[in-house]
């Protein structure tokens, strides 16, 4: 059973940068696409960035220029380097592995203060 667990959410200012990681057990890593979503309060839950086991990456217009996504995959690792915040970038951020299954992480937030 594939297991996601993220780590890196926190408290920052507008305009600072966080990094998030996501350490993936139990899957064979490098067949699974790759994501990063987040849901705000009162949101739908959103993609934000993903990348292909091709290491093809495709972003949120939102994020676009200020956020980073890769992947290691001798370490089972998916990052996203998140710089530039900004306040609507507050929400709980998910990682998310996607294969003929599909498995979440259990969240971390991310408050971005105005």
């Amino acid at each position: 059973q594939g297991q996601l667990g993220e780590s890196g959410g926190g408290l920052v200012q507008t305009g600072g940068s966080l990094r998030l990681s996501c350490a993936a057990s139990g899957i064979v890593f490098n067949y699974y696409a790759m994501g990063w979503f987040r849901q705000a309060p009162g949101k739908q839950r959103e993609l934000v960035a993903r990348i292909a086991r091709t290491g093809a990456i495709n972003y949120a217009d939102s994020v676009k220029g200020r956020f980073t996504i890769s992947r290691d995959n001798a370490k089972n690792t998916v990052s996203l380097q998140m710089t530039s915040l900004k306040p609507e970038d507050t929400a709980v951020y998910y990682c998310n592995a996607l294969f003929y299954t599909e498995y979440w992480g259990q969240g971390t937030q991310v408050t971005v203060s105005s």
